[in-house]
């Protein structure tokens, strides 16, 4: 087998000392089994940009805290020094949360090193000492499906309390262990409280877990933990010990002023866009011998948009 050029660095600085056989490789990144000293491990090989096939990045990524605010606004500029950047932050972001999740309690990898873009890690492996099978592939039986699903819903729930979404989780980064399920897969993690897409990510990741396990136990189909989580923590009542039902009643009481303000400043915006237009094309001129101070010209907020007068709602307009 062909050593890649990323590990056989780490076998020159002595990191690892032999690569014995590839493991998998995904969307994100290629998986070795390795030897270090008389222990089995595995390095994640995390492919470059453009080897990759993840989408909406971008979401992922809001909310997010980078180091220094130039990066930052390198980032935000999309240069070449930010793009660079958000490829290191990236890859960092399953570093970060491996140690987070284990300080917290969550079943996940143990991370061994990460040096030149290679996690090497804990190799999970099942009670015959073999690579852990994926969650879709093994057969439980319905009482196994039970319990696995109240102890990752539990996992969720701890991950939640520690701020983290997992964003990507399924039957294909879950492994069974010989000790049950373990998570993997954490470099889309997102910040809770910082991503305006936490409540549907994490919804999503307890419904996927659920859809998997009900096959084997169908009365879980009926469970809405997702939306109980998210719930919870919406209102500063989640904590790790929160017993949980898997019972959950939609708010079905229609947001008025949400609608209405939304429509209120859709119309703003169309008529700042309207006006940007006419002061290009030159159809909103000061007339000739006004100065530029003149009553007559609309009065100007950010970016020369006229600032629109509000009403308040019932309100009439008395200048008829």
């Amino acid at each position: 087998m062909k050593v890649p050029k990323e590990l056989q660095s780490l076998i020159d600085d002595g990191v690892i000392d032999e690569v014995v056989r590839p493991l998998k490789s995904g969307k994100e990144a290629a998986v070795y089994v390795v030897r270090v000293g008389t222990e089995v491990r595995c390095a994640k090989v995390y492919k470059n940009m453009a080897q990759r096939s993840f989408q909406q990045r971008a979401q992922y990524q809001e909310g997010r805290q980078v180091r220094g605010s130039r990066a930052q606004r390198a980032m935000v500029k999309r240069t070449k020094f930010g793009r660079k950047e958000e490829e290191s932050a990236w890859k960092n972001t399953e570093v970060e949360a491996l140690y987070q999740l284990m300080a917290a309690g969550v079943r996940v990898p143990k991370p061994h090193s990460y040096i030149d873009g290679v996690l090497v890690m804990e190799l999970l492996t099942d009670a015959e000492g073999r690579s852990a099978p994926g969650l879709g592939t093994v057969e439980l039986a319905p009482q196994t499906a039970r319990e696995f699903h109240a102890f990752l819903v539990k996992q969720i729930q701890w991950m939640l309390c520690a701020g983290l979404i997992h964003g990507d989780l399924s039957e294909y980064n879950i492994l069974v262990t010989e000790s049950g399920p373990v998570i993997i897969d954490l470099p889309q993690a997102v910040n809770a409280a910082g991503n305006n897409a936490a409540r549907a990510m994490l919804v999503r990741d307890v419904g996927n877990v659920t859809a998997t396990l009900a096959r084997f136990a169908p009365e879980l189909a009926a469970t809405r933990y997702g939306e109980e989580l998210w719930a919870l923590f919406a209102t500063g009542e989640l904590t790790r010990e929160c017993a949980l039902t898997g019972e959950f009643i939609d708010d079905e009481t229609p947001d008025v002023e949400g609608v209405l303000q939304v429509i209120e400043d859709a119309q703003t915006e169309h008529e700042h866009r309207e006006y940007g237009r006419e002061v290009a094309d030159g159809r909103h001129a000061e007339p000739r011998g006004e100065p530029a101070n003149s009553k007559s010209r609309p009065d100007l907020g950010l970016r020369g948009v006229p600032l629109k007068t509000t009403m308040t709602r019932g309100s009439q307009d008395t200048s008829r």
